[in-house]
């Protein structure tokens, strides 16, 4: 499978979530679902901004640079959207959490789960590029979508707890910080190395 397939499959694996997500968020009073379903359109469009960077990098005269600075891009998207989701949640940590439905927040992030570590295993298949090098477009794209599967999985838990213990609301923004900022670690560590690619190229 080409990388425009694969990342093709990706796109649409996104597009299918986040009306689900941002719906239930919003039903639930999940900030961690509706910050899920945020960042999945954002996924979608970052993805967008790979297949055209692929595209520009495949034309005649196009430059090998172009996937490179898309993945900046889609890194740089990360560490910005997690940061706001990391002052979101502790704004309402500090405000005090209101009431999480735990039963659907539970349902949609098991789904989620599940459909991001089914995009990452295609997206993982091959990180290379049609040259045999690494593809940090790609990667950037990989680990958008781990992360994504890590944090439906952490929130499915969260929903799990809330529902059985009848509260512990406040685990939900927890959640969605503890999150944000692993998630903005890893994305902040493939910004200095895409950064470093350019220079060196």
């Amino acid at each position: 499978m080409s990388r425009t397939q694969r990342l093709t499959v990706v796109l649409l694996l996104n597009l299918s979530l986040v009306a689900a997500l941002v719906v239930v968020g919003l039903a639930a009073h999940s900030l961690a679902v509706f910050a899920a379903g945020a960042d999945y359109l954002a996924d979608a469009a970052a993805v967008g901004v790979s297949l055209l960077a692929i595209w520009l990098a495949d034309r005649p005269r196009g430059s090998p640079k172009a996937t490179k600075i898309a993945g900046l891009v889609n890194a740089g998207w990360l560490l910005i959207l997690n940061t706001g989701i990391a002052i979101a949640a502790i704004q309402h940590l500090a405000a005090g959490a209101h009431r999480v439905e735990g039963l659907p927040v539970l349902i949609v992030s098991a789904v989620a789960a599940v459909i991001m570590l089914a995009g990452a295993l295609v997206l993982g298949g091959d990180a290379d590029d049609d040259n045999g090098e690494k593809d940090l477009n790609v990667k950037a794209v990989l680990l958008d979508t781990v992360a994504d599967a890590a944090a439906a999985a952490g929130v499915a838990v969260s929903g799990a707890i809330i529902l059985g213990a009848g509260g512990w609301y406040w685990l939900d923004p927890a959640t969605a910080l503890v999150i944000a900022v692993i998630v903005g670690y890893h994305a902040l560590k493939l910004v200095r190395k895409i950064t470093a690619a350019l220079r060196s190229s």
